[in-house]
This record gives structure tokens, C-alpha cells and sequence, in this order.
């Protein structure tokens, strides 16, 4: 069973900031990561991953 959120960590969109629990509005917020590091790292996954859905969108549409 998955943490609970307010026990993980979030990357903070509009600050740039790692938090901890439920510290911003759900709008600012991306996670929840098992980790502070994984968190600091957000953006490099939140990139990884639309790159991977595009590739399989343009798979998809061929």
C-alpha cells in the first residue's frame, strides 16, 4: 500500500520548491514522490514522460 500524501513529498510548481505533505494548493503541486530527491527531479520525469506519450501518440496515429 502507497504512503498516504500528506506523508510523501511534491514538487511545487509556482515556487520550484520541494514540500513535504499537503504545504501548497493542489493546483501548485505535482507528486506525491516517494522522496525529497525524487521530488527535486519532478521536472526532468514530468519531461520524460510527455516525450514518451508522444512518441506513443505518434505510434498510435500511424
Amino acid at each position: 500500500m502507497t504512503e498516504r500524501g500528506d506523508k510523501q513529498f511534491w514538487y511545487n510548481m509556482r515556487t520550484g520548491a520541494v514540500e513535504f505533505g499537503y504545504a501548497s494548493p493542489s493546483l501548485d503541486r505535482v507528486g506525491p514522490f516517494p522522496t525529497q530527491e525524487a521530488a527535486a527531479h519532478a521536472l526532468e520525469k514530468l519531461r520524460e514522460n510527455s516525450e514518451k506519450w508522444d512518441d506513443e501518440d505518434a505510434r498510435d496515429a500511424r
